[in-house]
């Protein structure tokens, strides 16, 4: 099943420049399955994504608990140098948490021929689930990607994956680590 990958919000403000210690170190910690990841998509042929936040200066969701960061234009809203981004890979700016919202990414993975969709990065039971939840939404299978996703607690992390393990949209919506989707 031809498949993309899309690697979420996985910016300079959140590994490098994070006012938060303990989420950049838990960003940081999953660097090497993700880019184990991106390596073996592009061995398969599959498109790689960048979706990273891209936000404005006074954006409606900076009105909650969450402070500004991602800037559009700013160093901090540019993919991490951490991760091995190639020319050939797709950067997506987003507004929201997910992926799909108000931008041509489905039309671009229907014209890729693409039929499922992984989703690693930031966060787990945010970003990641949005983007997963709206391929299924938007007719795709999608994966979450246990050991290339994070949240800000291991435990936030381990009760969205459970929560989705036992969905009833399997096998729509899987829960499988880099090695499980690779050997797929």
């Amino acid at each position: 099943m031809k498949t993309a990958l899309i690697v979420v919000d996985m910016v300079k403000d959140n590994l490098e420049f994070s006012p938060h210690p303990e989420l950049a170190a838990r960003a940081k910690a999953i660097v090497p399955q993700v880019n184990q990841l991106i390596a073996g998509s592009r061995l398969k042929g599959w498109p790689v994504i960048f979706a990273t936040d891209s936000f404005l200066p006074g954006d409606a969701l900076f009105r909650g608990r969450m402070k500004e960061h991602s800037l559009r234009g700013s160093q901090g809203a540019e993919v991490s140098a951490l991760l091995d981004r190639q020319p050939e890979d797709t950067w997506l700016p987003k507004r929201r948490l997910s992926a799909f919202f108000k931008t041509d990414l489905d039309q671009s993975l229907r014209l890729w021929g693409v039929e499922r969709v992984a989703a690693c990065g930031l966060m787990t039971p945010y970003c990641v689930l949005t983007t997963a939840l709206d391929a299924v939404s938007l007719d795709f299978h999608a994966v979450i990607m246990e050991d290339a996703s994070t949240a800000p607690t291991e435990e936030m992390h381990l009760n969205c994956l459970g929560l989705y393990r036992k969905s009833p949209l399997r096998p729509l919506l899987t829960v499988q680590t880099v090695a499980e989707l690779l050997a797929s």
